[in-house]
């Protein structure tokens, strides 16, 4: 069995929310910092890139 890997979103704020998708995971409230520009959930492993930051990011 293989194990799918996280999802990455690009988004344009750098604070955001994830809930995992349709009650995936309590909503939790992320804060993107400057210095890398990308934050992953503690819970969903979702990765989410400030798009100032994507091409580093990668």
């Amino acid at each position: 069995m293989t194990t799918q890997a996280p999802e990455t979103k690009i988004v344009d704020t750098y604070k955001v929310a994830c809930d995992g998708g349709e009650g995936g995971h309590p909503r939790v409230y992320l804060q993107i910092p400057n210095e890398h520009g990308w934050v992953e959930c503690p819970y969903c492993d979702c990765k989410f890139v400030h798009k100032d930051h994507q091409d580093a990011a990668a």
